[in-house]
């Protein structure tokens, strides 16, 4: 089919922009294909903790990222009810120097933009957009992308960093659509001058509620306010770029305490994200082609790893590639190093998720649990997390 050395790589979001980055630096070039007229990411605040930012120094970009993100005190969950704290990590040097690297915050379409400039840069990656790819084939010589505008893209191997609603994770696995959770998430961005004095805050903090929550955080140097609402709806709507109900919003909240209610009052426009997942496979790639991220292994966001895992996918990939005598061998060894972590934090992200939105009896284990935990002890249960790949 092809001898083409070029790799395919299928999706240019962060994990997409991420592997090309990744694969070039190894020698190796690259055709990344997006189907959007133009580079770009929908959404707000990313969490990108000490593991992720090792990847951002190995990939040598670290010093543009430092420069968009915000690095915070603390992260601090508190309970969306009484306004409790329950537990807080302080993300001081004992945090540094006990995981090598900070924890940032960073606006998605700023990290997006500087991956996307590092690309553009590299004369090694080759960018495409509206390049919609809508079948994939593959032969022991190579393999072949189909675009909607009927031309072929030919390399050695495909990767599907394409996400959740995934093309070429329907040729390599053929399972059907994510799962829907039965939550919702309203996202919105203000300047931090529009927050109340008293309600600034420079931690990532959690309010946990009800079948809810609330998390919230500087961006941008500290010049924006990022806010997160996770509540159960039946508004099951595919796409990301979905305006959200203010009204609706405000009375699965109902109840919470003066500060959130505050907080959720000063946004009149939300974005409304369908939260959905998958359950963790095994297996993810077939002969030549793989995927990574959100395409491989969707997770929710309570761990706020999903950019991370496809971040360390990236980096493991290209290193895979570089050093296996074959690609269909490269892509074995890259699954069988990324399934368990990457079902982790996927199962743990679930389980996270019941212990934010615990309800009654549930609600007072959760605070018995917390009472009095060592600020030491709950930066060790994110060890396995930080300490990275």
């Amino acid at each position: 089919m092809s001898d083409n050395e070029e790799i395919l790589v299928i999706g240019g979001g962060i994990g997409g922009m991420t592997a090309a980055l990744a694969l070039a630096r190894q020698g190796r070039s690259v055709l990344l294909a997006e189907q959007a007229p133009e580079f770009g990411e929908v959404g707000a605040g990313l969490q990108v903790g000490p593991n992720v930012m090792r990847m951002f120094d190995q990939l040598g970009v670290i010093e543009p990222v430092r420069d968009i993100a915000f690095f915070p005190d603390n992260l601090i969950l508190r309970d969306a009810l009484d306004s409790a704290e329950l537990v807080r990590i302080p993300l001081d040097r004992k945090f540094r120097d006990r995981f090598g690297y900070p924890y940032a915050t960073i606006h998605r379409a700023d990290l997006h933009a500087v991956l996307t400039a590092a690309c553009a840069e590299h004369p090694q990656i080759r960018l495409r957009t509206n390049c919609k790819v809508v079948g994939v084939e593959q032969d022991e010589r190579g393999v072949r992308a189909l675009t909607e505008s009927g031309e072929e893209l030919a390399g050695t191997a495909l990767i599907g960093a394409d996400g959740l609603w995934s093309t070429v994770r329907e040729h390599v696995l053929g399972d059907g659509e994510p799962r829907v959770t039965g939550h919702v998430a309203y996202r919105a961005v203000l300047p931090m001058e529009e927050v109340p004095e008293h309600l600034r805050s420079n931690s990532v903090v959690l309010w946990a509620g009800p079948d809810l929550h609330l998390a919230h955080y500087p961006l941008r140097r500290g010049e924006l306010f990022n806010m997160g609402a996770i509540f159960h709806s039946h508004r099951y709507q595919r796409g990301a770029n979905v305006f959200g109900d203010p009204e609706e919003l405000h009375e699965q909240f109902k109840g919470v305490c003066g500060e959130v209610e505050t907080l959720l009052g000063k946004i009149d426009e939300w974005r409304m994200w369908v939260l959905r997942d998958r359950d963790p496979v095994e297996h993810w790639s077939k002969g030549r082609i793989t995927l990574l991220g959100d395409a491989a292994h969707p997770t929710l966001q309570y761990l706020a790893q999903g950019a991370g895992m496809a971040v360390e996918d990236a980096w493991t990939l290209a290193a895979q590639l570089d050093s296996a005598p074959d690609v269909p061998s490269a892509l074995r060894e890259y699954e069988r190093l990324r399934s368990v972590r990457t079902a982790r934090v996927t199962l743990l992200s679930r389980l996270y998720g019941e212990l934010y939105h615990a309800s009654g009896v549930t609600r007072a284990v959760r605070a018995q649990m917390l009472e009095g935990w060592p600020a030491a002890a709950a930066r060790e249960s994110f060890a396995w997390i930080y300490n990275g790949i």
